[in-house]
């Protein structure tokens, strides 16, 4: 069965409208469902946010079930000023953090078979937020259309694992919107986004709550959308 890997459980709730049957999976991470579409079961697991986290989620499944492939999916935001929000990125290739040139090669993404319509190019997969247009723009220098934070860390363990790896994203922020909050500083020991320290920032600077209301909203909008375009794909 395929394993699909997200940050946070949220961004399976449009998947889980689309789904027969799930069951809770008493696995020692943040989320974990087996859920059942057109009468397949998947696994569904979401540890956090960033490389490490991801990383534990693959391994847990791994070692609790006999998985066919793994799906990096959930959130992304846009660097080519183009891609729109609620649109679905399907990544060509993943280009680790870090990467400086494009003579380094990325890691490469099976494809997908949907009738849905979809943006494609480079996935820039690092461990931190890219939380300003300024850095998003310099991102973009690289010709990546899109960033995240797990795929390569998913990758990775497709490749230790010797499963096919797979990317299916939904854009929340686009190239020209910087976030209310620099998420980077209210992350937990661990990596985890903290809600504790995010309302406190917050309530120091009372003016972003329309604009954290606003990516609320679009976060459930492209949950919904994600949900969509999964459920009509063929992997």
């Amino acid at each position: 069965m395929l394993a699909f890997v997200a940050a946070e459980a949220r961004e399976f709730s449009g998947l889980l409208r689309h789904a027969e049957r799930t069951v809770k999976l008493n696995w020692p991470i943040d989320f974990a469902r087996m859920s059942w579409f057109d009468g397949r079961a998947a696994v569904l697991v979401a540890n956090g946010p960033g490389p490490k986290l991801a990383g534990q989620a693959v391994e847990i499944a791994k070692g609790r079930q006999k998985l066919s492939g793994l799906v990096s999916t959930g959130f992304c935001g846009a660097l080519d000023p183009a891609i729109q929000p609620l649109d679905i990125f399907i990544p060509t290739e993943i280009l680790m953090e870090g990467l400086q040139n494009r003579d380094r090669p990325g890691a490469s993404v099976h494809p997908i078979t949907s009738k849905r319509l979809y943006q494609a190019g480079s996935l820039i997969s690092q461990d931190r937020v890219a939380s300003t247009i300024a850095e998003k723009s310099e991102l973009r220098k690289n010709g990546a259309g899109a960033i995240e934070m797990e795929a390569a860390a998913v990758y990775e363990k497709a490749q230790q694992y010797n499963l096919p790896f797979y990317c299916i994203r939904v854009v929340t922020d686009t190239a020209n919107e910087s976030f209310p909050l620099d998420f980077n500083k209210l992350r937990d020991a661990a990596g985890r986004f903290s809600i504790a320290k995010i309302l406190s920032a917050a309530i120091r600077r009372p003016t972003v709550f329309p604009a954290l209301m606003k990516l609320n909203k679009r976060s459930k909008d492209a949950a919904q959308a994600l949900g969509d375009f999964i459920a009509d794909t063929r992997f």
